[in-house]
């Protein structure tokens, strides 16, 4: 099977190769700009980390939805928190709804293990962690700027990190279309969602990019690729319609 460390270790060296030179000539980076991109990339290195190491213990249809539907309510309440938000009853429910999806997803007799679950909510972690920051971030530098200096630093960790955990050999392995793609097009949504926090608040943002939940899930129900439960395709779908009202409320 393929060693996703190696092959996520590809996929974001070729998205930094690739976009350096539309960084290059969009260039705008204020010296205020930089503790944001030092918070950011530790934060995406973590999150890195952590999927590969959820994809590797668990099944994509649990790892995903828990991962991605847990970050807007961790953006959520940061927000109530730090920044004293207030929280409508529309959100609240919709913190509930998701809640019930994890369940879901995890299974109601416990299919996913707590060490499992836990590296799935590490991971909304700091999804909602780095969308915060970013928001903050993007207003002292161009955002293909930004998002070049962030990454070109987190691979620098992570490759490094596969080169000493599989070998080069492994890495030479992983260079495959898929990974070249994989980095080409994670790279590019990055930039749409900076663009979009430019305009609109950072929860709405992250409830929005989760509705790839139950598209992701039922692609992998329809391709053959895993065993998609109904429960837990109803738990997908039921995390995206608590993504939904977190977003109108």
């Amino acid at each position: 099977s393929e060693d996703t460390y190696s092959a996520t270790a590809v996929a974001i060296a070729v998205g930094v190769f690739v976009f350096a030179p539309v960084a290059a000539l969009t260039w705008r980076m204020e010296q205020s700009a930089w503790p944001y991109i030092a918070a950011s990339s530790a934060l995406e290195l973590l999150y890195l980390v952590l999927l590969s190491a959820g994809y590797a213990r668990a099944a994509m249809s649990f790892v995903y939805p828990i991962a991605r539907g847990s970050a807007p309510v961790i953006v959520l309440l940061a927000s109530v928190l730090a920044l004293g938000v207030g929280v409508s009853l529309l959100a609240a429910a919709g913190v509930v709804v998701i809640a019930v999806g994890i369940l879901l997803v995890r299974g109601l007799r416990g299919a996913g293990s707590m060490g499992e679950l836990s590296i799935a909510l590490g991971v909304g972690a700091c999804i909602a962690g780095y969308t915060l920051v970013d928001k903050h971030g993007i207003a002292h530098a161009n955002p293909f700027s930004y998002l070049e200096v962030v990454f070109a630093l987190t691979a620098l960790g992570y490759v490094a990190g596969a080169l000493r955990l599989r070998g080069a050999g492994a890495l030479r392995q992983g260079l495959r279309a898929s990974s070249v793609l994989a980095g080409v097009g994670f790279f590019a949504a990055y930039a749409l969602v900076l663009a979009a926090l430019r305009l609109a608040p950072a929860a709405s943002v992250a409830a929005v990019r989760e509705s790839s939940v139950v598209f992701a899930t039922a692609w992998l129900a329809l391709s053959g690729r895993e065993r998609v439960t109904r429960e837990r395709l109803a738990g997908a779908c039921a995390v995206v319609a608590g993504v939904a009202l977190v977003s109108l409320g």
